[in-house]
């Protein structure tokens, strides 16, 4: 029955997520500032490629956060899957509905909402920045804070963008890079290209500390 399933997939989803997390160790690098603004509630934008989505629930430790995701059913998995770790989904992305998720996640920096965003998500080219992080920054003024992890032992899918598998017993290193912002009447090209810039330095650094 098609409604069962999609009732338990993001059960099996979200305990796949927790028993991978339960089987690695995790270290995190440079996440200073974003634990100051988590603890004093400071707002932010947390970004990052969608090839580090999996556990990416794991860096983030503030209240309230939102992610935008596409309105395709498999958009309608990952927001069911995420909603099982306290994440707030506003649905929409760059091939879908877009202009409605932005919209909903204004509105969620509004309410006090931190936000986050796969800048290269849900379908890509694969690290190449789409408008929305960068729309939503220059409008709310928000902090974009880049993150990437890497593992020292993990599969590579073959999907458009090599979604990364953290392996068992490995070690997943979180690197936070500096945070930045957004004016509000800057070029979205300029800033795009420094998102993609911080991103990628942060990834080859999560590398660089897992060997990989």
């Amino acid at each position: 029955m098609p409604g069962w399933k999609d009732a338990a997939l993001p059960v099996v989803a979200a305990g796949f997520i927790r028993t991978l997390r339960a089987t690695v160790r995790i270290r995190h690098h440079g996440d200073e500032r974003q634990r100051a603004w988590e603890a004093g509630g400071g707002h932010f934008i947390l970004a990052f490629w969608h090839r580090h989505l999996l556990l990416m629930p794991y860096a983030y430790r503030g209240r309230r956060i939102s992610v935008l995701v596409s309105q395709s059913r498999d958009g309608e998995l990952i927001a069911k899957t995420v909603a099982r770790f306290g994440i707030d989904a506003s649905r929409g992305s760059s091939s879908r509905g877009g202009a409605a998720g932005l919209r909903s996640l204004l509105r969620k920096a509004e309410e006090g909402y931190d936000l986050a965003f796969t800048p290269d998500g849900p379908r890509g080219p694969a690290k190449v920045v789409q408008p929305g992080a960068v729309l939503a920054a220059a409008a709310t003024g928000l902090p974009v804070q880049p993150v990437a992890l890497a593992a020292s032992r993990a599969r590579h899918l073959r999907s458009w963008d090599r979604f990364v598998v953290p392996l068992p017993f490995s070690t997943v290193h979180f690197v936070y890079g500096e945070p930045f912002t957004v004016p509000r009447r800057g070029d979205p090209a300029v800033a795009a290209a420094e998102l993609k810039r911080r991103l990628d330095a942060v990834e080859a650094q999560a590398e660089r500390l897992a060997g990989s």
